[in-house]
């Protein structure tokens, strides 16, 4: 794919971390591992493909997808979750995917090389 990105002129990649990088959390040793490795590929790469290629990450906290289900079986547990976070809400698959689009639209075109936390603040805020 590496030639047709190069070829087709202003090209993007997205990739997907997650706020466990950045936020450390108890149980996700091996995924903040994994995604943290993924972080520095992200920005190595966008220095590598620099210019004809951005490449940047969505790192998400948790949201109500079916991966999520064993943790946001029932209102309780969602509601619970969402509190944890500075917005009051766990994501929905549409929140990821908005943000992913943007990175791939060239309204994006100036960002490259960037970990966007889109994760109700968790990663970032304290309240």
């Amino acid at each position: 794919m590496l030639p047709l990105l190069k070829a087709a002129g202003n090209s993007a990649i997205v990739l997907f971390s997650t706020v466990a990088v950045k936020q450390g959390m108890p149980f996700h040793t091996s995924v903040a591992m994994a995604k943290g490795a993924l972080e520095g590929l992200t920005r190595s790469l966008a220095a590598e493909l620099a210019p004809k290629i951005r490449v940047n990450a969505v790192a998400p906290s948790i949201t109500d997808t079916p991966l999520a289900s064993r943790i946001l079986n029932n209102e309780e547990k969602k509601q619970s979750s969402g509190d944890r976070h500075p917005l009051k809400r766990v994501g929905e698959a549409s929140d990821i995917a908005q943000a992913a689009s943007y990175l791939l639209t060239d309204e994006s075109s100036w960002i490259s090389g960037q970990i966007l936390h889109v994760d109700g603040g968790m990663s970032s805020l304290r309240i």
